[in-house]
């Protein structure tokens, strides 16, 4: 009998173990989970970006090209106030011809140009193609809803729109270009949710 009582608290115990050793590799796992962010810094300030599952060729395009160092030797090359600011390769009277490439747009109804949304540029051709050199982000405290349907929306800031009403404050030239440059360096950084709560405490 005695062996009996042993051996049921032997199988008792190590239940309890297993259940609080999955226990700490769920807890463990759940802390570790990150989601890839964009980080625009400037001379300015810095420019985080939630970037949308929604559109998932514009996300991952604009991944790869922060990663590899794309943006880094551009600048924001239009800043309209009420408007956008607007970074990456200039557009030309032949349209994005430096553009690494083109890509379908992503519409998606849920994606509004209000304040603070992150889009794709591109020229006036009819198929209304991204340019995915090109990005500009809303200042328009009303929105841009004439937008909607023509320009994939792509993001939303969640931190530096302090930091982009500075950008389109700045003297500009008559085609809206920036008098003194303002550089951009394009990351791509990983937050927890927790990481990620934090920063939306901090408010826009």
């Amino acid at each position: 009998m005695k062996k009996i009582v042993n051996f049921s608290f032997l199988i008792v115990f190590l239940g309890l173990f297993s259940c609080q050793n999955t226990s700490k590799q769920l807890e463990n796992s759940t802390q570790q989970e990150t989601l890839p962010y964009g980080k625009i810094e400037t001379d300015l300030g810095s420019i985080i970006i939630e970037l949308s599952d929604a559109t998932p060729n514009h996300k991952a395009s604009f991944i790869n090209l922060a990663k590899s160092g794309y943006w880094d030797s551009l600048s924001f090359n239009r800043v309209i106030p009420g408007f956008v600011a607007q970074g990456g390769c200039p557009d030309t009277p032949e349209g994005f011809s430096e553009s690494p490439y083109l890509m379908d747009g992503e519409f998606v109804d849920s994606l509004k140009h209000i304040y603070g949304a992150v889009g794709a540029g591109r020229d006036d051709n009819p198929e209304k193609k991204s340019a995915a050199c090109q990005f500009y982000i809303v200042q328009a405290k009303d929105g841009l809803a004439r937008l909607d349907g023509d320009y994939t929306i792509f993001g939303q800031v969640i931190k530096g729109m302090d930091v982009v009403d500075a950008i389109v404050a700045v003297e500009r030239d008559s085609n809206d270009a920036p008098l003194e440059t303002i550089a951009l360096k394009v990351d791509i950084i990983e937050l927890t949710q927790e990481g990620l709560d934090s920063i939306r405490l901090q408010g826009l």
